[in-house]
C-alpha cells in the first residue's frame, strides 16, 4: 500500500493501520493482578510518539475506567509496518499488513495471571478483509488493480494455521465493467456475506466508480466459500468503505447494514443517495424494502464514517464531522436501528484527532450497558466510556507515552 493514501486514511480518522508486527520479547509487559485471567483483561494497543521502527505496544489492564498506563519500558513490542487485532476463541491475534509482502500473523493467549504470552507465529499473504467465522479466521486478499482474482484464506484458530484457500474472480463478480473490492465479511449463519464497493481498478483513480448509487453484497456458503448470489439494492451506496465493516447481525438473526455514501469519481463525490442503514431479515438473501434508516437526515445532514454494534439494535457511530460530506474529524453518536433515533453523544471532547478501531471493538462492559472507547487528542489519550442508554461519555484511563488504536478485551 503507498504510504501517501495511508496518510490519507489515517487521517480520515480510522486508526487502523497503526499496528505492527511482533516483538519476541514478551517480558516488558506490565505484571497483571493476581487472579484476573478468568474474567479476561482488556488490550490496549497504543502507537508510542516519536519512536522509529515501532509501531505499537500491547498493553494490558483490567480496569479502562481510571487509572494512567503507559507505553514508556511496558508493553510487548510490536514492530513493522502496520498491524490488525481481533480476537476468536480466546485467542488475540495479531495480523502484520506486509504492503504486498506476506505477512506475519502473531497469537497471543492468556496466562493464568492474565498476562499475554504468545503461542504461535506464521507467515500469511498480506490481507485487506479479516473476520471470525466458525472455528476459524476468514482472510481476504483483495487487489485493486492488475490481478482479477481476490484471494480468500481460512485460518483455524486453535491450530494457527492456514486449513484452506481459494480465489473469487472480482471482475466477474462486479460484472458491470469494473471489479468488486469486498470492504469486509461478516458471517451470517452457515453464510458469509461480504459487501463489496465497485472500482474502476485503473490509475490514477483505482477507487473511483461509475457507479456511485448502488450497494452489492456477495454471498457464500461457509467453510467451501462456494459463491451463491449477489444482493443488489439501489437505495444508498456500497455498503462500508474500506478497511470498514459495515455489516452486523443482531441477537434475532437480521442483518444491518451502513451506507457512508461516499463515492467517487476523480476524487469528486458522486453519490447522490443518503447515508443510511439497510436490513435483510434472518433467513433471506435480499434486502428488506420496507426498512431504510435516513441517519443522514436524522443527524442533520452527517454521515457514517464506521459503526460498532452494540446489541438490542443500537449501534456507536463514527461520524464524519463536515456536513454532507464524507471528511471531518469524527464525531461520536448512538443510534436505535429498530426505533428509527439518532442521538449525538456528550461528554466527549469537541476535536477528536483519531480513535480506536472501529472494526473489531468487542469493548462493550460485561454489564452491555456501556461501551469504552480510545479517544486521542492534541492534549493526549484516553479511554472513555459511553453510556449506552444515555449517550453521555465519561473520561477514564490515561494512555501516556502514545496513540491508542485499538481496545480488545480477551477472555
Amino acid at each position: 500500500m503507498k504510504k501517501s493514501y495511508l496518510k490519507w486514511f489515517f487521517a480520515m480518522g480510522m486508526g487502523l493501520f497503526l499496528g505492527a508486527c511482533s516483538s519476541d520479547d514478551d517480558t516488558a509487559t506490565p505484571a497483571p493482578e493476581p487472579g484476573t485471567g478468568g474474567q479476561g483483561r482488556y488490550v490496549v494497543a497504543s502507537t508510542p510518539v516519536g519512536s522509529q521502527g515501532v509501531a505499537d505496544y500491547l498493553l494490558t489492564t483490567s480496569d479502562l475506567t481510571q487509572g494512567t498506563i503507559s507505553t514508556v519500558g511496558q508493553g510487548i513490542e510490536q514492530d513493522g509496518s502496520y498491524r490488525y487485532y481481533l480476537t476468536h476463541k480466546g485467542k488475540f491475534f495479531s495480523l502484520l499488513y506486509g504492503q504486498g509482502n506476506p505477512g506475519a500473523v502473531t497469537t497471543y493467549a492468556l496466562d493464568e495471571k492474565g498476562g499475554l504470552v504468545k503461542t504461535s507465529d506464521f507467515q500469511s499473504e498480506t490481507v485487506q478483509v479479516f473476520t471470525p467465522a466458525g472455528d476459524d479466521i476468514l482472510t481476504i486478499k483483495v487487489p485493486r488493480s492488475g490481478n482479477e482474482s481476490a484471494s480468500w484464506f481460512r485460518i483455524n484458530a486453535d491450530q494457527s494455521q492456514i486449513v484452506s484457500e481459494g480465489q473469487v474472480n472480482i471482475v466477474k463478480l462486479a460484472g458491470n465493467g469494473e471489479r468488486a473490492h469486498f470492504t469486509w465479511a461478516t458471517q451470517v449463519g452457515d453464510k458469509i456475506f461480504a459487501p463489496y464497493m465497485s472500482i474502476k481498478g485503473v490509475a490514477p483513480d483505482a477507487f473511483g466508480t461509475a457507479n456511485p448509487d448502488s450497494s452489492w453484497i456477495a454471498v457464500f456458503s461457509y467453510p467451501s466459500m462456494t459463491l451463491e448470489k449477489v444482493i443488489k439494492d439501489n437505495r444508498t451506496s456500497f455498503i462500508g468503505s474500506y478497511f470498514n465493516n459495515g455489516l452486523a447481525v443482531d441477537e434475532n438473526g437480521d442483518v444491518y447494514g451502513f451506507s457512508p455514501a461516499s463515492a467517487t469519481n476523480s476524487g469528486v463525490t458522486t453519490s447522490t443517495k443518503p447515508s443510511a442503514f439497510v436490513r435483510i431479515k434472518k433467513g433471506t438473501t435480499e434486502f428488506d424494502k420496507s426498512y431504510f434508516f435516513n441517519v443522514q437526515e436524522k443527524s442533520g445532514g452527517y454521515k457514517i464514517a464506521n459503526q460498532t454494534y452494540l446489541g438490542g439494535g443500537k449501534f456507536l457511530l463514527y461520524m464524519f464531522g463536515t456536513v454532507n460530506t464524507a471528511t471531518g474529524a469524527k464525531k461520536l453518536a448512538i443510534v436505535d436501528a429498530y426505533n428509527q433515533t439518532f442521538t449525538w453523544v456528550t461528554g466527549v471532547p469537541d476535536a477528536i484527532a483519531s480513535s480506536s478501531a472501529s472494526y473489531n471493538n468487542n469493548t462493550i462492559s460485561d454489564d452491555k450497558k456501556s461501551i469504552f472507547v480510545g479517544v486521542n487528542t492534541d492534549a493526549g489519550s484516553w479511554v472513555y466510556t459511553v453510556d449506552i442508554a444515555t449517550a453521555v461519555a465519561k473520561q477514564g484511563l490515561k494512555v501516556e507515552g502514545g496513540v491508542i488504536t485499538a481496545i480488545v478485551k480477551v477472555k
